[in-house]
């Protein structure tokens, strides 16, 4: 077995091994501290060498992480450039290890240079808060390190999936719960296996044979939909250009005529319409696609409906809010991410379907070393062969672990809470004279608004007006991260000059936040 000074690299001084005549006694012990440190190698925690490290560790995210990253009282961000975090932060990967103490200093500086998300007034993008149970749902996922596939390694999270992604169905309206579903990395990928179940659906051949031969496939979402549609039709070999963008009308909603148009003319040029892709509450606007209607014309046509409800799923919880995505279970399929609306850690999507056995008809490759047929417990439970991952994080546990602690009533008081306070930021900002809705009526959580500085008002029929309003934005985001006040996201749409977005999904947001929100653009706005 080599000796811990072979491991050490003559490149570095302090752990060279080799002491020059003027080394004093602090280079000594530090050598010897270093070469002690080299012991460490194993991945194994140690009780001796690793208890007090990791209590610390866990006493310093408590407090810089989660107490001070989400006091009003702090910053949601310690702004550096590139070029700034790159001088005052040590990246660098070297030859000898850390010690202890190191460690812990990286760790407080990971804190300080990271965006707080969890900050009352982060409202930037569709996640936000740092929900206490979701947290440690996370801490003991990854102290436990699963990967759920087979009932054998993974028996607590492969039922407890079992029941969340039911109960979830019969939320959704699926007749006693029925149906299928999986937890996936992401929205994004949870709407590319609704497309490869939709597409299995129209042809399970092409799972063998692939495209090749096969007629154009088509299939149609709108405008404001998700750019994970296109991505993940591009990803599957159905081709961007075969994904019909359908316009939205002025509420940002799918234009229904315009979409059985759309069918009749692909029917026409040869093509194969296989699927719509609905939205539940659009990423900018929060809009929700009418779905009865929607499911009328993919009933006639006889195409896959799929729900992209990532965002807006979580109104399904509130029978205030619910119809928002009236006629959601006559989908084929929807996508519901408990990390945005419900506020569960990211990452937490899932994938819920009305029909069994697509999943694994679409998926399954019965790999012989993971899903023998003859183990001695029902091979029913060994659930990942429905999956295109093979490793998969127990994402399941965090949402669970919070709605065990909060119970359905208490997501429902979160999410209703959350809509009260869109609801008063809006009427709010509607009665000064300095904002200017892009949506007079938001249906969902997410408010859309121009801020209209002193030297703009009154001067809308202006040549330069528009120019001139569409820097705003910009400017007031780029002061609000300089200083570390909020972060609002911001984007032009349509004909629109920048508008800000601002979304809220924090149950711990009071009307006096709210306040903060209007008080803090203006301040930052008033002088442009």
């Amino acid at each position: 077995m080599p000796s811990d000074n072979l491991l050490i690299t003559s490149e570095d001084p302090v752990s060279s091994g080799v002491s020059s005549e003027d080394d004093d006694v602090g280079h000594q012990k530090e050598l010897s501290l270093k070469k002690d440190v080299l012991s460490n190698f194993e991945s194994l925690p140690d009780k001796n060498k690793h208890e007090t490290f990791l209590k610390d560790c866990v006493d310093l995210l408590l407090k810089e992480a989660v107490f001070h990253g989400t006091d009003r009282e702090n910053k949601v961000l310690d702004w550096k450039s590139p070029e700034e975090l790159l001088e005052i932060f040590d990246f660098n990967l070297n030859g000898s290890p850390s010690t202890h103490e190191e460690l812990k200093s990286i760790l407080k500086n990971v804190v300080k240079f990271s965006v707080k998300t969890g900050h009352p007034y982060f409202v930037n993008q569709l996640f936000s808060s740092l929900d206490p149970y979701g947290l440690i749902g996370q801490w003991l996922t990854d102290a436990l390190n699963p990967s759920v596939y087979t009932y054998e390694v993974s028996p607590v999270f492969t039922l407890m999936e079992e029941v969340v992604l039911k109960e979830m169905r019969i939320i959704v309206g699926y007749k006693d719960g029925k149906g299928d579903g999986i937890f996936c990395p992401g929205g994004s990928m949870a709407n590319g296996y609704a497309i490869s179940c939709a597409r299995y659906k129209f042809n399970p051949n092409l799972k063998e044979t692939g495209l090749h031969n096969f007629p154009r496939l088509v299939l149609f979402t709108s405008e404001d939909a998700h750019y994970s549609v296109k991505k993940m039709a591009s990803f599957l070999g159905i081709g961007t250009k075969n994904v019909y963008t359908i316009k939205t009308d002025d509420k940002g909603k799918i234009n229904v005529d315009l979409l059985k148009n759309e069918i009749e003319r692909v029917k026409s040029e040869g093509g194969v319409p296989f699927m719509v892709s609905a939205t539940a509450g659009t990423t900018v606007l929060g809009a929700f696609d009418p779905i009865n209607d929607l499911a009328d014309v993919c009933e006639e046509h006889n195409l896959w409906l799929h729900v992209d409800a990532a965002w807006g799923g979580g109104a399904l919880i509130s029978e205030k809010y619910k119809n928002l995505m009236k006629g959601i279970h006559r989908a084929d399929s929807i996508t519901w991410n408990p990390h945005k609306l419900l506020t569960a850690p990211q990452q937490c999507s899932t994938l819920l379907l009305k029909h069994e056995g697509i999943l694994s008809g679409a998926h399954s490759a019965n790999a012989a070393y993971l899903f023998q047929k003859d183990k001695f417990y029902d091979t029913s439970y060994d659930t990942g062969d429905k999956h295109v991952q093979c490793g998969r994080r127990a994402d399941v546990l965090k949402f669970w672990y919070m709605w065990k602690a909060k119970g359905t009533h208490g997501l429902t008081r979160h999410v209703e809470k959350v809509f009260d306070n869109a609801e008063y930021f809006t009427k709010t900002i509607k009665s000064k004279e300095n904002f200017k809705m892009v949506l007079e009526e938001p249906e969902c959580t997410n408010v859309c608004f121009w801020y209209v500085p002193p030297s703009l008002l009154g001067k809308e029929n202006e040549d330069d007006y528009e120019e001139k309003l569409h820097k705003i934005a910009p400017k007031i985001k780029e002061r609000m991260m300089k200083d570390g006040s909020m972060m609002v996201t911001y984007q032009a749409q349509k004909d629109w000059p920048n508008f800000f977005r601002i979304v809220f999904q924090n149950s711990a947001l009071t009307h006096d936040d709210m306040m903060h929100f209007i008080q803090t653009i203006e301040r930052l706005g008033c002088d442009l």
